[in-house]
């Protein structure tokens, strides 16, 4: 990561809404979270190339709420990176767990989660059935249960 910087981003700063809807479907979805959420962003030194979105469940949980890397960044180790700074903040700010939800459909996701220590949780029946207006599609698949994947972490 030598020719990387990772920020947070001010409240004040613009949402980077391109690399967001990388991962989640639409700007509206987004807004759900985004604005009680802290945004970290991945640079490498000409462009914003990764964003992640952490949201404060409770006192003990912090969860992903979005994580995208360019596609010309994917398979990198990008992905990785900012897993293991989502783990390190949620450490250092006594977190107990770190949870994300993908979609039922989203094997590689989950693959990628489970790789980064990640264990399936549960799961939240007609997720994208209820909370989106038109079927979304992935891998051929409708989406529509959303799957929860948490990592414990220790002190």
């Amino acid at each position: 990561m030598e020719n990387f910087s990772f920020n947070q981003l001010n409240s004040d700063s613009e949402i980077p809404y391109h690399l967001l809807l990388l991962a989640d479907e639409t700007k509206e979805a987004i807004d759900q979270y985004i604005f009680k959420s802290d945004i970290y962003l991945l640079h490498d030194g000409i462009e914003d190339v990764a964003v992640m979105a952490l949201f404060k469940i409770s006192d003990t949980e912090l969860e992903i709420k979005n994580i995208a890397v360019m596609e010309c960044y994917r398979s990198k180790g990008i992905g990785s990176i900012l897993m293991n700074k989502a783990k390190e903040i949620a450490k250092e700010n006594h977190y107990k767990t770190l949870t994300v939800g993908t979609s039922d459909t989203g094997f590689q996701q989950i693959r990628f989660y489970e790789k980064n220590g990640f264990i399936k949780s549960g799961i939240l029946n007609d997720f994208f059935i209820e909370n989106y207006p038109v079927p979304i599609y992935e891998n051929g698949l409708q989406m529509r249960d959303m799957v929860l994947l948490t990592h414990y972490l220790t002190e």
